[in-house]
C-alpha cells in the first residue's frame, strides 16, 4: 500500500490556484480601469454647446458604456477560462507525480476498470481479487445495483474504501455505471430513471432547442445528486453519436438524433448537469457505430473520412469546448467498430491511428480514453484474447480497459509482463494512470485534492 502525503497535494493545488485567482483579480482590475478610461475619454470629447449636442453626448456615452460592458463580458469569460485551465494544469502536474510514485503492480491496476460479482456485500473472493489488483475503477451492473438504496450505498462504500486501503491510501476508485436513461438503467426500484435521449429530440422539435437543453441539464443534475449519494462517481454516458440509418437499429433511443449540433449541445448539457452534482462522465462511443451490434459481431464504419469526421463532430465539439463551460468529458469510450477511413484493419479501440493520431493529435483530447468491454465478440473475432487486446489497447493509447471479474487477475498479469518485457513502456502506462488520477482529483476522489 502506498500512503500519500496530502500536504504536498494541497500545497501544490492551493499555490497554483492562489496564483490563478490573483491573476484573475489583476485582470479584473485592469478591465475595470480600461472601462473607466474608455467612458471618460468619450465623455470628455463630446461637445455640449446646445441641446442637440447634449443628446448626442448622451448617446455617445451610452454607446461607450455598452461597448465597455461587452468588453467586460468578454474579459470575464477569458478570465474564467484562464482560471479553469490553470486548475487543470495543476491537477495534471500533481497526477503525474502520483503516477510516477506507483510501482508496477499498482500502475497496472490503476488502468483497469474491474467488474464486481455479487451485491449488497463485498464477498471473500472479490476481496482477494481487489487486494491483489486494486483497480482504478469498478464497473457496476444491474445485478450489483438491484437492491434498496441503503444496501447499494453500503456496498459501494465498502468496495471503495477496501480498494483505497489495498492500493493508494487516500485515492479511491471511480465507481461507475451506465446511467444514460431510457432503456439503459442499471438501478433497482427507488432510483429515478432518466428519460431516453430521443425524448429530448422530440421536445426540441415541439418546444424549441433551448427548452430541451435546459431539461437535459436539469434532469442530469437532479439524477446525479441521487446516484452520487449512493456512491456512483462516474457515469458511462451520454451517447454522443449522431443517429444515422446505418446505426439506428443499434442505438435507437440512446442517441439525441441526426442533428450534429443538437447532439453536441445536448451531450454538453448532460455532462454539465452531472458534473455540477459531482459525477464525472465518459462520453461514448467514439467515433461511432454501424448497423451491427459489437456485443455480437465485428462491426465496420465503411464511410469516407469526411463523413467519419461529421459523425465524430459532437465529440470534437465537447473536447474543444471552453473550460469554463464545464462540459468537457472526463473520458471518451472508444468503439469496437473498425473505422476504415482511419484504420482498415483494427477496431477503433485498438488503433493508434484513431486514438493517438486523431483523438489525441488532431482533436486534442487530454482526458481518459476507455475501451469498451474487451470480452465482446467484436474483439474475439479479431483473433485476440482479452489479455492480448487489453495490452494492445494500452499500447495504442487507451488509458483504461474494462475487465470482467474472471479476467481481472490474468489481465493484470499480462500488463505487468508487458512492462517487464518492454512490450509496453512504463512511460505510456504512467501517462495513462496520470490521466485517470487527474480526473479523480477533479472529482474529489483524492484526499485534499479538489479546489473547484
Amino acid at each position: 500500500m502506498i500512503r500519500l502525503n496530502p500536504a504536498l497535494g494541497v500545497f501544490l493545488i492551493a499555490a497554483a490556484f492562489s496564483g490563478a485567482c490573483s491573476g484573475a483579480r489583476g485582470d479584473g482590475r485592469a478591465s475595470a480601469h480600461r472601462r473607466e478610461q474608455g467612458i471618460a475619454a468619450r465623455a470628455e470629447s463630446a461637445p455640449a454647446a446646445d441641446t442637440a449636442s447634449g443628446a448626442a453626448d448622451a448617446v455617445n456615452t451610452a454607446d461607450a458604456v455598452e461597448a465597455a460592458d461587452a468588453v467586460d463580458a468578454a474579459d470575464t469569460v477569458e478570465d474564467a477560462d484562464a482560471d479553469t485551465e490553470t486548475q487543470y494544469a495543476v491537477w495534471r502536474a500533481y497526477a503525474a507525480e502520483l503516477a510516477a510514485a506507483l510501482d508496477d503492480r499498482l500502475l497496472a491496476a490503476q488502468v483497469i476498470m474491474a467488474g464486481l460479482d455479487g451485491k449488497e456485500k463485498l464477498g471473500p473472493a472479490m476481496r482477494d481479487i481487489y487486494r491483489a489488483v486494486p483497480p482504478g475503477a469498478v464497473m457496476l451492473f444491474r445485478y450489483n445495483l438491484d437492491s434498496d438504496k441503503a444496501a447499494v450505498r453500503a456496498l459501494l462504500s465498502e468496495c471503495s474504501a477496501f480498494i483505497a486501503e489495498a492500493g493508494m491510501n487516500g485515492i479511491r476508485p471511480f465507481m461507475a455505471a451506465d446511467h444514460e436513461g431510457g432503456g439503459v438503467h442499471r438501478f433497482g426500484a427507488g432510483v429515478e430513471r432518466l428519460p431516453g435521449a430521443a425524448s429530448y429530440r422530440k421536445i426540441a422539435l415541439e418546444q424549441g432547442r433551448g427548452r430541451a437543453l435546459a431539461l437535459v441539464e436539469a434532469d442530469a443534475r437532479r439524477s446525479a445528486q441521487e446516484i452520487r449519494a449512493l456512491g456512483v462517481t462516474l457515469n458511462l454516458a451520454p451517447v454522443a453519436e449522431i443517429l444515422t440509418p446505418d446505426n439506428e437499429a443499434f442505438l435507437m433511443e440512446r442517441s439525441y438524433g441526426s442533428d450534429a449540433g443538437f447532439t453536441g449541445d445536448a451531450a454538453a448539457a448532460f455532462i454539465r448537469g452531472m458534473a455540477a452534482s459531482g459525477v464525472a462522465c465518459i462520453v461514448k462511443h467514439f467515433p461511432g457505430n454501424s448497423a451491427g451490434d459489437p456485443h455480437r459481431e465485428q462491426t465496420v464504419l465503411d464511410v469516407d473520412r469526411e463523413t467519419l469526421d461529421l459523425l465524430a463532430s459532437p465529440f470534437a465539439f465537447l473536447v474543444n469546448a471552453p473550460a469554463s463551460h464545464h462540459c468537457r468529458p472526463s473520458g471518451i469510450m472508444l468503439s469496437h467498430s473498425v473505422a476504415r477511413a482511419r484504420d482498415p484493419f483494427r477496431s477503433a479501440s485498438l488503433s493508434p491511428f484513431v486514438i493517438r493520431d486523431w483523438l489525441r493529435g488532431e482533436l486534442g483530447f487530454e482526458g481518459i480514453g476507455l475501451g469498451d468491454d474487451f470480452s465482446m465478440p467484436a474483439i474475439a473475432l479479431s483473433g485476440m484474447d482479452t489479455e492480448e487486446a487489453a495490452v494492445a489497447a494500452l499500447e495504442a493509447g487507451l488509458d483504461m480497459v474494462m475487465v470482467w471479474p474472471k479476467d481481472i487477475v490474468s489481465v493484470h498479469r499480462a500488463i505487468v509482463r508487458a512492462l517487464d518485457s518492454g512490450g509496453l513502456s512504463r512511460e505510456r502506462l504512467r501517462e495513462a494512470a496520470a490521466r485517470i488520477l487527474c480526473e479523480k482529483l477533479r472529482f474529489g476522489l483524492v484526499e485534499g485534492g479538489r479546489v473547484l
